[in-house]
């Protein structure tokens, strides 16, 4: 039976705008709630079990203190509940997965945002890929099919497992963000993906806002996954043995290399744990001041987004001098922002 927490925190939203040709473009733009299912697996020895835990806590405690997102809609499964029974909510078997798909789905509404994390070990026999759990494994055929209880809200899932690159085709879909480790399921080794994964929403977070929204989208935190993982390896001087993959168009083919304009990469861009709509100015204070700094922010990241739809046409080196610009300009406004956030919240 899957133990949910008393926690207290502020209700949080998500961006859910996806930029596709599907008909989640024609979605209304409002208020959305973020939900999260991080599911560690079997992990074989006590230090693989305790990474495990340290890499499931980054994003859980992350994303209720520093994206506010409601204790009650973050659940947390583990191998060993005793590790940390005050945070984890229960074992991670395939019954109480089950069971928090079916309560994911039951108080989750259309369009709010559903991530599932997957951290742990995975294997690929008989033909299908696997996530390794204490108990029977649940296949990607079997997540398709809980995924499927999830048809009108937008899904992010991750699978940071080993051999996890076979749940790219068998989850793909539309209204669905899948990333997984790997390339393929032959790629077996330990993978570090999913560290630098959570880590972009916690300690990493000033990196991997690459726009300098204040936010962290989905694909924002895998663009710097990826980068991060190729410096692990190039710097301990090892041949790579893990390679990300993307997919968010409904193709069932991942990218390593996402471009919102023309691949992967427009739903995840349009997804985050934090407070927002689609114009980013949802759930602000009235305060003229306050508001009209997100509305200047608003359009120097449409700004961004402008020049970048030019990139092909543009010569490189005037591309790249007005968007270090930009982004710098950015960036100093989502400082004024929160200086002035900060001022405001102070008793008088």
């Amino acid at each position: 039976m899957i133990r949910l927490q008393a926690r207290t925190r502020v209700r949080a939203t998500v961006v859910a705008v996806a930029v596709t040709t599907t008909a989640w473009l024609a979605a209304p733009v409002a208020a959305q709630q973020t939900h999260i299912l991080v599911l560690t697996g079997l992990s074989g020895e006590p230090a693989y079990a305790e990474q495990f835990h340290e890499w499931a806590t980054t994003l859980v405690d992350a994303a209720i203190e520093r994206h506010e997102v409601p204790p009650e809609q973050v659940v947390y499964l583990a191998e060993k509940v005793e590790l940390d029974p005050e945070r984890i909510d229960g074992r991670s078997t395939k019954e109480n997965i089950e069971q928090a798909f079916a309560d994911i789905a039951e108080r989750a509404e259309p369009n709010d945002h559903v991530l599932v994390l997957l951290i742990g070990h995975g294997s690929h026999n008989s033909g299908e890929s696997r996530f390794n759990l204490p108990g029977r494994d649940l296949t990607a055929g079997d997540y398709a099919v809980l995924l499927g209880t999830l048809s009108t809200q937008r899904v992010t899932f991750v699978n940071t497992a080993t051999s996890s690159g076979g749940f790219i085709e068998a989850l793909s879909g539309e209204g669905r963000t899948v990333m997984t480790a790997t390339r393929s399921s032959g790629q077996w080794n330990e993978t570090v993906f999913g560290g630098h994964f959570v880590a972009a929403f916690a300690d990493g977070e000033e990196d991997s806002d690459q726009n300098k929204d204040g936010r962290v989208s989905m694909l924002e935190a895998f663009e710097y996954a990826v980068v991060q993982v190729a410096r692990v390896y190039e710097s301990d001087g090892r041949l790579q043995t893990e390679h990300a993959l993307l997919d968010d168009n409904g193709d069932g083919e991942g990218t390593r290399e996402p471009d919102p304009l023309t691949t992967d990469g427009a739903m995840a861009r349009s997804l985050f744990m934090t407070t927002g709509d689609g114009s980013g100015l949802a759930g602000l204070s009235d305060d003229p001041v306050i508001r009209a700094l997100y509305e200047e922010r608003l359009l120097l990241q449409e700004q961004i987004e402008g020049l970048r739809a030019t990139r092909g046409g543009t010569d490189p080196a005037s591309y790249d001098a007005e968007l270090e610009k930009l982004l710098v300009a950015m960036a100093l406004k989502t400082r004024e922002i929160r200086t002035v956030e900060g001022d405001a919240a102070e008793p008088r």
